[in-house]
């Protein structure tokens, strides 16, 4: 697979290169930053790109805005996002926009070499991969809509597992429940948050999270409950 890097630090550049290229992957550019994104991407074709949430020469949002960008000029293409910390605007901005698979990751996740990589062929294969405390502080942030407070704490537990990009099978796994079960609750998720059930999981939880995401917050409501 060929990987495109775009990542500030020369550590975790080029330890990302070694790593991947260990892994059987070809590294067709690691870039410091965004200045030359564009062209690579278009000159070397990659089929995932790898980049960082906050880059020169702001260090704010430049990687956001340019996976954004990606995302407009080419929607299928893969990308894999990492942060420092959990950011959830930027995060929303990337599930609201929608296309393609998609990763977002703590870049602590980069630690375990061997889920890392599996992770990044995931994402090349079509999966949408999203870091566990990203989807917890989405879901807790919005949970006083009327839809969500609709699921049962059950229903929040699978809806949570499915946005990390996990099979019924390993959610039954997890769960200790029937993989018949775990159909039945994402089944009961999506009716109950206005999303019909489809052929394809990544779309029905980039669509669900964007849904729960973008709904602003009830005046009056008082507390998180």
């Amino acid at each position: 697979m060929r990987v495109l890097i775009c990542e500030d630090s020369v550590l975790l550049r080029e330890g990302l290169v070694r790593l991947l290229e260990d892994a059987g992957h070809e590294v067709v550019a690691a870039l410091p930053d965004t200045h030359d994104l564009t062209d690579a991407v278009a000159e070397k074709d990659p089929e995932l790109c790898i980049l960082d949430v906050r880059l020169p020469p702001t260090f704010t949002d430049e990687g956001i805005r340019a996976a954004l960008g990606l995302r407009a000029t080419d929607p299928q293409l893969p990308l894999l996002v990492l942060s420092q910390y959990v950011e959830e605007r930027y995060a929303s901005d990337l599930i609201a926009a929608q296309g393609g698979p998609l990763g977002y990751l703590l870049k602590d996740r980069v630690a375990d070499v061997a889920e890392f990589v599996e992770t990044v062929q995931r994402i090349a294969d079509g999966a949408t991969v999203l870091d566990p405390e990203v989807v917890a502080q989405l879901l807790t942030r919005r949970n006083r809509d009327e839809r969500m407070l609709r699921l049962t704490d059950r229903e929040r537990t699978v809806l949570a597992l499915i946005a990390e990009g996990k099979s019924n099978q390993a959610i039954a796994g997890a769960l200790y429940l029937s993989e018949a079960s775990v159909e039945k609750h994402i089944t009961s998720i999506f009716q109950k948050l206005g999303f019909e059930p489809d052929e394809s999981g990544n779309r029905r939880v980039l669509a669900a999270l964007a849904h729960i995401e973008n709904q602003g917050e009830k005046p009056g409501t008082g507390g998180i409950r």
